[in-house]
């Protein structure tokens, strides 16, 4: 096979525009109206026509193997339609099954063991949890399944009766004293690990105020993190105690 770039005396890293000029000189050179050889002429014909086409130079630079079978006998393998095939065997094989999960499954990002039933019988295999997936997303791991099949697992999250999420967000509600509503306090917050954190509540705090605290919720696999919003509710722990309760009748002049 011909040179296309050395007959056009360009590198194989020449842009289309390397190409186009390199070529209308050697055309005017070797055109044959001017005197040029017809063959030579031709050859470069070819080269352009060839590196000019980008499926053509695609082509050209990435030439697909022949394989040698016995003499005289060459079969041709465009390797790309082979592992197309592979693919759509692969598609075929696939198993899906759903998979519910926790949301603190969903901070964490563990590991878990989940079994499979086919024909052949039951099998376990392990998975990651990506963390910080969405309910109904689905996540395909590549030939972990019986014969190297391929498991696509759709991943839902079971409901939360004390957490509210919100992409990356996690709001929680938390009872305070009406006193430390009132005049300022810390309340301690368990976020969705289970680690606990202190938390000052400003005086004179609004019942439903949102406590904002930067990059305690959930995490991605990118390094991306959400908050942790404390909803506050005032509460009243009796029995309320007597000082306070004479301070409440001297307030309303009773």
């Amino acid at each position: 096979m011909p040179d296309h770039y050395q007959t056009l005396g360009v590198d194989r890293t020449a842009s289309a525009d390397d190409i186009k000029r390199a070529y209308r000189r050697l055309a005017s050179q070797h055109h044959p109206d001017k005197g040029g050889d017809t063959q030579q002429f031709q050859i470069i014909q070819q080269a352009y026509d060839v590196l000019s086409d980008p499926a053509q130079r695609q082509a050209y630079d990435r030439p697909q193997p022949e394989f040698q079978f016995g003499p005289g006998v060459n079969f041709g393998f465009n390797f790309e339609d082979v592992f197309g095939m592979l693919n759509q065997q692969r598609q075929a094989r696939v198993l899906r099954l759903a998979v519910w999960i926790t949301l603190r499954d969903v901070a964490a990002g563990e590991r878990r063991m989940v079994s499979l039933a086919t024909a052949t019988g039951a099998h376990t295999v392990e998975i990651d949890i990506p963390q910080a997936i969405n309910d109904g997303d689905s996540v395909r791991y590549l030939g972990i399944g019986p014969g190297g099949t391929d498991i696509v697992v759709q991943f839902r999250i079971q409901p939360h009766s004390h957490w509210q999420r919100s992409g990356l967000n996690l709001t929680v509600e938390h009872a305070v004293s009406v006193w430390d509503m009132i005049d300022g306090g810390t309340i301690e917050v368990e976020d969705v690990l289970g680690n606990r954190i202190a938390v000052s509540v400003p005086a004179e705090s609004r019942p439903g105020a949102l406590l904002r605290l930067r990059n305690r919720g959930l995490a991605d696999s990118k390094g991306n993190h959400g908050d942790l919003l404390v909803r506050i509710q005032p509460t009243i722990t009796y029995p309320v105690p007597v000082e306070i309760r004479q301070a409440i009748r001297e307030s309303r002049g009773k």
